[in-house]
């Protein structure tokens, strides 16, 4: 089982690389809108956070995709940093 750090460290990477793949080029029409971006590439767009990462459970399973802003560094989004 991953310890706390372990667990947001994977999850961090997770992020960073799904988005820079699969999210960027998002960013011209969906600035500001949450997505989530599936292992695959499928994402799912949306204007709520709640909203998008209930989708994504339900379409990609727990751990199974990343949940980010677009436009928005993945980093700071952990961090709380606005």
């Amino acid at each position: 089982m991953d310890t706390s750090q372990a667990w947001i460290d994977r999850k961090i990477g997770q992020q960073v690389r799904l988005y820079g793949l699969y999210g960027k080029p998002l960013e011209a029409k969906h600035t500001g809108k949450w997505v989530a971006i599936s292992e695959d590439g499928e994402t799912l767009l949306g204007e709520r956070e709640g909203e998008v990462f209930q989708r994504a459970l339900d379409s990609f399973g727990r751990d199974n995709f990343a949940l980010v802003m677009v436009g928005h560094e993945v980093r700071d989004l952990w961090l709380g940093v606005s």
